[in-house]
């Protein structure tokens, strides 16, 4: 998988600790006089004493305070909203600060018990994230892991039919809900430059990392908004229902098509639906799909497209 957020830069002090995570284990210093440390340092603040071991500890505590965040502490971050920022007091004593996964925001309360996750990120980093003790999250989240997938990856059911011609029950299908989410998949540094040699549309906010980083109201490049509407060809909608009785089905093209949110380089997208309306047209049945796409965990959308089909 691509990543595109922050990891951290072990230096002489600190790499023992990122070494244990690597290793699915958590290190942490103790003096001779048997106190605690973290974070890593050459000495220990509570004697002054310079003899300091690594030792490899349950990583076990429990929850000392937390913030639900809902504006991403950076850009990169928007794919994870909200995030769950803690701090965690390990039964050593000491406090590491780190996020909580596998839990939902209301389920979260000070004192909780928790147990290490090892989060392995692409490249040498493995990230300290924690989770409930009860809760089912797996302990290891490995960087070659696929996004959850949404109700459209589930196995394969029979859908009711609906005759195209049978303009009642194709009228039937409107509604102003939506379906459940298709699954993700991550808009690359990559994918977005060759969008950009494809469609000469290379200007710096799209194609440049560093300048954006400087110079965007963003904080990073974002993808084009015809790219992320390309991509729901990518993107299976968990379809309800399936249309029979037409010979052929013809892309008329969208009512609305708008971008109202930017999709940040390396964040996931997913996307669903809802059937806005159906019309007897005078060669075949006109429907108009309503499809969202939005960045994962946001809930405004990065695309609103009336895709409009002609059922002949």
């Amino acid at each position: 998988m691509a990543w595109n957020k922050p990891l951290p830069h072990p230096t002489d002090i600190s790499a023992p600790y990122w070494q244990g995570l690597q290793a699915h284990e958590v290190r942490l210093q103790q003096c001779e006089q048997g106190h605690w440390l973290f974070f890593p340092r050459t000495h220990c603040p509570t004697c002054g004493s310079r003899q300091l071991a690594w030792r490899q500890v349950s990583g076990a505590g429990q929850l000392y305070t937390y913030t639900v965040a809902r504006v991403p502490t950076l850009p990169e971050f928007t794919d994870e909203m909200p995030q769950l920022l803690a701090v965690v007091e390990l039964d050593e004593g000491v406090h590491i600060n780190t996020t909580l996964v596998g839990v939902e925001p209301g389920e979260i309360r000070v004192g909780q018990r928790l147990r290490p996750v090892f989060d392995e990120r692409p490249g040498s980093a493995t990230l300290l994230r924690y989770t409930l003790v009860e809760s089912n999250h797996p302990g290891v989240i490995h960087a070659d892991a696929e996004p959850e997938a949404a109700a459209a990856c589930a196995p394969a059911r029979q859908l009711p039919q609906v005759d195209c011609k049978d303009l009642p029950a194709m009228r039937a299908l409107v509604s102003e809900t939506y379906s459940d989410w298709s699954n993700a998949i991550t808009v690359t540094q990559e994918l977005i430059d060759q969008f950009a040699a494809l469609s000469g549309d290379d200007y710096w906010i799209h194609t440049d990392p560093e300048r954006a980083r400087r110079e965007s109201p963003f904080g990073t490049t974002i993808a084009h908004g015809a790219l992320v509407q390309v991509l729901m060809s990518r993107l299976k909608l968990p379809m309800a229902f399936e249309v029979t009785g037409y010979h052929n089905i013809v892309n008329y093209g969208s009512d609305r098509l708008r971008f109202p949110t930017p999709v940040p380089s390396g964040c996931r997208i997913h996307a669903r639906y809802r059937i806005k309306s159906v019309e007897q047209a005078k060669s075949g049945t006109q429907v108009t799909m309503e499809i969202n796409i939005h960045v994962v965990g946001q809930d405004r959308p990065s695309v609103i497209n009336d895709l409009v089909m002609l059922y002949m």
